[in-house]
């Protein structure tokens, strides 16, 4: 469970800001570890998250935690193809929309399925040289939490390919 505590704000400009994790190459192992990571974090931050990792449409690394369950897949999948199909953080997508004025779920896009997808914060694509490839996503908490935690897990795990 978590204690009470402020929920971040992000901004267009401060999520824009933040380098996707833009890769040469990106394995079933670098999965993982990816994987890996967020589920370290989640527990050392009693969070209440599951965490996916997809990498060419294959779901390589899931894990439950604390009190997630089945219910939250819809979320994981939703917030998934968002980022996968724009290329860019799910709560990004939410944002840009909201300092618009108009909100995700109205838009009339031939492109956009929205019994599919959920704008909602918690999902990153992963790149390889530009191109997205995959996404790590997180639901369980407020979705500005679910991102702040896949944002994290993506900086330690660029650290460690970095060292």
């Amino acid at each position: 469970m978590t204690t009470e505590r402020t929920l971040p704000v992000f901004t267009v400009a401060e999520l824009e800001a933040v380098p996707a994790l833009d890769v040469p190459s990106f394995s079933k192992e670098d999965a993982f570890e990816l994987g890996v990571i967020a589920a370290m974090l989640i527990r050392e931050r009693g969070l209440n998250l599951a965490v996916d990792i997809i990498v060419e449409d294959d779901l390589v690394f899931r894990a439950k935690l604390a009190g997630t369950g089945a219910g939250n897949d819809v979320w994981l999948a939703g917030k998934a193809a968002v980022a996968q199909h724009f290329g860019v953080p799910s709560l990004l997508v939410k944002q840009r929309h909201a300092e618009a004025g108009t909100r995700f779920e109205d838009v009339s896009d031939a492109s956009v399925d929205h019994e599919r997808m959920l704008a909602h914060g918690g999902s990153i694509p992963i790149l390889v040289n530009g191109v997205p490839v995959g996404t790590i996503t997180a639901s369980g908490e407020a979705d500005v939490i679910d991102h702040e935690l896949a944002a994290d897990a993506v900086q330690a795990y660029r650290e460690r390919r970095q060292a």
